[in-house]
């Protein structure tokens, strides 16, 4: 039987545009102020001169990355809000993203930004965050379109979508077009109840995270709201997993052009290496290589004392995989805190030398023989 918890508790039944939840609702805790979050930039690699651009239609909110994909010649961005109870978002473009440039005008501009609804079924819904949708008018508050970008948040608490146990990179699967999110991880809350009518799926506790993921369902002629399929893909806290599968706090996902899944762990500070059972079998950080097929799980490389392994990728020959290491040697629980005279406290890599300071830096791992690094 597929189980369908881990994607956060259900939202507030009500909620007052521009405050976020009800006092009622005591979980997720206290939020930053929403139109204080970050929003997303663009850059192009080519221009090194041409000014970054601030991509507002893509929402404003702590985006924990943006995975970018296509679909019938229309953009897709998918992103998330990387913090506890927080929500997955879609940004589709207005249309075909060459004709849009070839008119002089971006495909990050103009477009549709939505955001995740998941029902306790397996199905989901895609809720516009469109001016005049909904709860979001001007008698309800919301003055007009920029209003709904700028402070997208509470309109995503408005329109009742589903809070999830802190969502972190997605992922599409190259060979399927399956999209494939990281849940690190969630405390919970004591009000976090069964399934309401807006069909949230709830999880009391998710102390080391699971990854989902969904199949966008098709409508050619774009006459409904869009819809999706999800079911979880992995649970960290599976029993039946091999000790050289064992992970927690999934953040990153990638995949390879070979259809391997990635996967990034980020620990943090005050788990790694315990108490938790799972904590102390899960180690150190960790860069891990799912088949999305059979579900297997096998630890490809660990990150030193302190470090999350976050960016991933390969080279244009798949022959050498590029990953990226960063804070090794912070504050843990289990080896201590390094200060200004004991930098190396914790750890000295990437140097190893006995007085060093740890610093961040990217692994190349090169294959010798075979077709690349999925092979």
């Amino acid at each position: 039987m597929r189980r369908t918890y881990g994607t956060g508790c259900p939202p507030a039944a009500t909620g007052t545009p521009g405050t976020g939840r009800t006092s009622a609702s005591t979980w997720p805790p206290p939020r930053r102020p929403p139109n204080s979050s970050a929003g997303s930039w663009s850059w192009t690699p080519g221009g090194p001169s041409a000014p970054p651009v601030k991509r507002t239609a893509l929402g404003r909110f702590a985006h924990g990355g943006a995975t970018v994909t296509e679909a019938a010649g229309r953009l897709v961005v998918y992103s998330t809000d990387a913090e506890d109870g927080e929500y997955l978002y879609k940004y589709v473009s207005a249309g075909d993203w060459r004709e849009l440039r070839a008119k002089g005008r971006s495909p990050l501009d103009h477009g549709t930004l939505y955001v995740a609804r998941f029902g306790a079924d397996g199905g989901g819904d895609w809720l516009p965050l469109s001016h005049g949708h909904g709860p979001l008018t001007r008698d309800k508050g919301w003055r007009d379109q920029a209003d709904v970008l700028l402070r997208t948040r509470p309109a995503a608490d408005a329109l009742g979508a589903t809070p999830l146990a802190r969502p972190e990179r997605v992922a599409v699967n190259p060979r399927d077009g399956r999209a494939y999110l990281a849940l690190a991880n969630s405390p919970g809350g004591p009000t976090c109840k069964e399934p309401t009518a807006t069909g949230g799926v709830c999880r009391t506790t998710d102390p080391y995270g699971r990854i989902i993921r969904w199949r966008e369902q098709p409508d050619a002629r774009r006459t409904r709201q869009p819809t999706f399929h999800w079911e979880e893909f992995l649970a960290a806290d599976d029993p039946d997993r091999p000790a050289d599968g064992v992970f927690a706090a999934p953040k990153g996902l990638w995949f390879s052009a070979d259809g391997t899944l990635w996967i990034s762990t980020g620990i943090s500070g005050h788990d790694l290496g315990g108490p938790a059972p799972l904590h102390r079998a899960a180690g150190n950080n960790a860069l891990l290589a799912a088949d999305p097929t059979t579900g297997e799980v096998r630890r490809f490389l660990t990150a030193p004392r302190g470090a999350e392994v976050t960016g991933v990728t390969t080279t244009p020959d798949a022959r050498t995989l590029l990953v990226n290491i960063q804070h090794p040697g912070e504050r843990t629980t289990r080896w201590g805190t390094p200060d200004a005279n004991t930098p190396h406290k914790v750890s000295n890599w990437p140097d190893h030398h006995h007085s060093g300071r740890p610093r961040s830096a990217t692994v190349a791992v090169r294959r010798e023989e075979g077709r690349g690094e999925g092979a």
